[in-house]
């Protein structure tokens, strides 16, 4: 049984295992998903709940962010990471605001007001760790609208902060990196079928986000060039390379950094590389 996000990480997670293998698909409105897969069944539920009921045992696994294991104190196993979101492949973090022209300056400059934050509990013991007393209160959304009127400061999430400077707000520190994990029920990864199955989704997951930012690259080059060409190409080993019918020439291929193959491909042409192709991967596995 597999816990999976609601909302805003639902799309990017039904994406990601579908190029892991599993395809999930769910009707307008439904919570209980088809997983091409019988040995799985699974969930959607809001990410804040998914480590209460992996622990639980409703749950075998699931994944939630870091944030919310914390805030929920779970007691579980957490299998791996996977750094992904419904925008960027980067950590978010919750951050400390304030408004722009707000005096606060730090942390300490908050004592005795009040901050709005879904992330009560963590909010609350950041605060008790620095002897700071604050007033907590839990805000159902729309937290960046809440300062100055309704409260003093917000702990939001963000990836980028530009939601934040559209509101003009200002990040006075750093309560936490989060980033979405693959966490498992400790019996269910005690049980040595089940243990095996969650391992085989950590695995095929891992490979689904290494294959985002890297494509394949093969082609053909005259063996003369084999040794400049191999030394241009930032292969993840050395790339595999394969005789041809003509004996003067050769068949490279490998996988290298999307971001870079715009730079090398003209370097390959000009070193004397022919039928140059760049495609795309759906799992790295290392």
């Amino acid at each position: 049984m597999l816990g999976l996000p609601k909302g805003s990480l639902e799309e990017s997670t039904k994406n990601l295992f579908a190029k892991a293998g599993w395809k999930i698909t769910t009707s307008s409105r439904s919570y209980k998903p088809s997983i091409d897969d019988p040995e799985l069944d699974g969930r959607f539920i809001r990410a804040q709940e998914v480590s209460r009921y992996v622990e639980h045992g409703f749950f075998d696994c699931g994944l939630t962010g870091y944030d919310w294991i914390q805030e929920n104190k779970s007691d579980v196993i957490e299998v791996c990471d996977l750094v992904y979101s419904r925008a960027s492949v980067q950590k978010s973090r919750w951050v400390l605001c304030v408004p722009e022209a707000s005096p606060v300056k730090s942390p300490a400059d908050l004592a005795g007001k009040r901050v709005a934050t879904e992330l009560v509990n963590t909010t609350k013991r950041y605060f008790a760790d620095l002897n700071i007393p604050i007033h907590v209160e839990f805000s159902w959304g729309a937290t960046e609208v809440k300062v100055p009127d309704l409260v003093d400061a917000i702990v939001d999430i963000t990836e980028t902060g530009s939601s934040l400077r559209a509101n003009k707000l200002r990040i006075v520190s750093t309560l936490m990196e989060t980033n979405t994990k693959l966490i498992a029920n400790k019996a269910s990864w005690a049980d040595p079928v089940k243990r095996k199955k969650i391992e085989v989704i950590a695995l095929l997951l891992r490979g689904a986000l290494e294959a985002e930012t890297k494509v394949g690259l093969k082609m053909n080059a005259p063996r003369t060039a084999l040794d400049a060409i191999t030394k241009t190409i930032p292969a993840l080993r050395n790339p595999t390379v394969s005789p041809l019918s003509h004996p003067d020439w050769v068949a490279l291929e490998t996988i290298i950094d999307e971001s870079v193959a715009r730079e090398i491909i003209p370097q390959l042409k000009a070193l004397g590389a022919e039928g140059i192709v760049e495609y795309p991967l759906n799992k790295v596995v290392y």
